[in-house]
């Protein structure tokens, strides 16, 4: 994550850090912290750019990239 974070043309300025904070084997699941430095408030980066769907979608496209 930290890789895939710190590349990224859109976050990869703000991405400081991701962390493991469970994980689960019996279903495969991981829950992780990612740390990211923001700007002083400007209008929209928050609901824009820190969107929850947009940092999720940076991932899912480097998924699709890799294949």
């Amino acid at each position: 994550l930290a890789e895939v974070y710190s590349s990224s043309p859109a976050l990869g300025r703000y991405f400081r850090s991701a962390q493991v904070i469970s994980f689960s084997n019996e279903s495969s699941t991981v829950n992780y912290q990612l740390v990211f430095s923001v700007p002083p408030s400007t209008e929209g980066f928050m609901e824009n750019t820190m969107n929850p769907d947009f940092i999720r979608n940076i991932l899912r496209q480097n998924i699709y990239d890799e294949d």
